[in-house]
């Protein structure tokens, strides 16, 4: 497995999901959410979604970029003061009682997926978004099973490898 081609490359790109642009008025709602909760949970970010009027995933997004932003504002003021008292990330995340229900696959649906997994393990939003309207799930959903089998692939490699390591060792 190679560098991309330049036009594997370009199509990657063109497959980019475009950048959202927030109203004031909706900024203004995230940023009052985020001071209340850095951390909301799937029926939060729903509900958010529904009031300001785009996607789940956007908001998502959003809050992932903010907490990085201002993780890194907390890290700084942490270096420069340390007698103040931060809680940590996995403090402020809520039980789990408001996580998004785990997907199940028919065997159809997986058989599709894994199908597109063999042709193209890096799919991009649009191949996402129409695979998930072919089985009938969300598109977020989709991603992340890509995700997840991405990384069972790597994990799976390196075992191989490890074992092939192994035998060699043994044998001389």
């Amino acid at each position: 497995m190679g560098q991309d081609s330049p036009s594997e490359k370009t199509m990657a790109t063109k497959c980019r999901r475009s950048s959202t642009s927030f109203t004031e008025e909706q900024l203004k709602i995230l940023v009052q959410a985020f001071s209340q909760n850095p951390y909301p949970g799937y029926t939060a970010k729903q509900r958010l979604a529904v009031e300001i009027n785009t996607e789940e995933s956007r908001i998502q997004i959003w809050f992932q970029n903010r907490r990085a932003r201002h993780g890194f504002l907390k890290r700084t003021e942490k270096n420069l003061d340390p007698s103040k008292d931060h809680a940590s990330p996995k403090e402020k995340i809520q039980d789990g009682r408001d996580r998004r229900c785990r997907t199940s696959y028919t065997s159809s649906q997986l058989q599709t997926l894994k199908n597109a997994f063999t042709e193209n393990p890096y799919h991009g939003v649009d191949s996402r978004e129409q695979l998930a309207e072919e089985i009938g799930v969300p598109e977020s959903s989709v991603q992340i099973w890509f995700q997840n089998r991405r990384s069972r692939l790597r994990i799976q490699r390196k075992r191989g490898l490890e074992e092939a390591l192994d035998q060699r060792q043994n044998q001389g």
